[in-house]
């Protein structure tokens, strides 16, 4: 059991599955923690996830809601969520109901022994075009920056909060756990990395293969890149 955790929650347009997946955080991540956080960022969604959250947390003081006017991008929304928790571990995942939390059950016994525990698919439920993507940029990532994660994107991680006392992250878009990952391992942290189970998204529409989200991902990359030649 971890002394205490807070799971951090990305959020821009869930409003079919936000709820489920509070419940789900609750319900499987609640009894392996003595002191249970759950941050969820509102990201400028257009549809009821705010109102629904706003409910929640109103519910259940476990529960707290950041939310952003307008819609700042994933890393943005992951980044806020994260530098936000107030527990000895942090924990973030997407709010889409692909991940099987009690999987981190798994996680915290690894986590006793590392810094960070980030998570691999097995085998990715996404169209294929998302797959393709995907296992392109986590090559280019490694190609640029040497070995970083088997599955960079992987929106299942779990780290002491000692790894976001010490790195800052300034991507605000896709790009943001390529660059989380790349400082964390340049800061010396012991990174290990686990299976999880991926599934179909039942509900609502993802972003990630946007052409404009893409676009500004190898913005960013590029970037990075260029500010860690010149340090």
């Amino acid at each position: 059991m971890l002394e205490s955790l807070t799971v951090a929650l990305p959020a821009y347009n869930e409003a079919a599955n936000i709820e489920a997946m509070v419940q789900e955080v609750y319900r499987k991540v609640g009894p392996l923690v003595g002191d249970l956080e759950v941050i969820v960022v509102n990201d400028g969604s257009k549809d009821n996830t705010g109102q629904i959250l706003a409910r929640l947390a109103a519910e259940d003081s476990r529960l707290r809601v950041i939310e952003h006017p307008v819609n700042l991008g994933y890393g943005a929304a992951v980044r806020d969520g994260i530098w936000s928790a107030s527990k000895a571990f942090v924990f973030f995942t997407d709010s889409d109901l692909q991940f099987d939390l009690a999987e981190i059950e798994r996680f915290a016994e690894r986590v006793q022994q590392a810094d960070m525990v980030i998570g691999y698919r097995r085998a990715r439920s996404d169209p294929w075009p998302r797959r393709l993507f995907g296992h392109g940029w986590s090559w280019l990532v490694n190609l640029l920056f040497g070995y970083v994660a088997r599955d960079v994107d992987c929106a299942f991680k779990l780290f002491s909060r000692t790894v976001i006392e010490r790195v800052q992250v300034q991507s605000t878009g896709a790009t943001f756990s390529a660059e989380f990952l790349v400082l964390s391992k340049r800061a010396g942290f012991v990174i290990v990395e686990e299976p999880v189970s991926h599934y179909p998204r039942q509900a609502g529409s993802p972003t990630g293969a946007r052409a404009d989200v893409i676009l500004r991902a190898f913005k960013e990359l590029v970037k990075l890149r260029w500010q860690l030649w010149r340090r």
